[in-house]
């Protein structure tokens, strides 16, 4: 059997550092809570590239999820920023 649901969505702009652009993409999780996940992406066409990182965490609302996807993204970009300027 399969179940769905219906849940009201706002759609959030995407930010944008450098050349990635970083966008929260929470989902319900059954008993109210939400899970954080978020996309980061670079590049166009056919150089593009994308990631979608899923968190184990569970929060209490839709904001809160967010606010932790956004800044585990805005980590991952500064991160990665810090490491290409970083001589081997």
């Amino acid at each position: 059997m399969i179940h769905t649901t219906t849940i009201k969505t706002t759609r959030l702009s995407p930010l944008t550092l450098g050349k990635y652009r970083i966008a929260a993409c929470p989902r319900p999780l059954p008993g109210g809570l939400f899970a954080a996940q978020v996309s980061i992406a670079s590049g166009s066409g056919s150089a593009s590239t994308a990631r979608l990182m899923r968190f184990d965490s569970a929060f209490p609302t839709h904001d809160a999820a967010v606010d932790y996807a956004l800044a585990q993204g805005i980590d991952w970009v500064h991160d990665t920023a810090r490491l290409s300027v970083r001589p081997n």
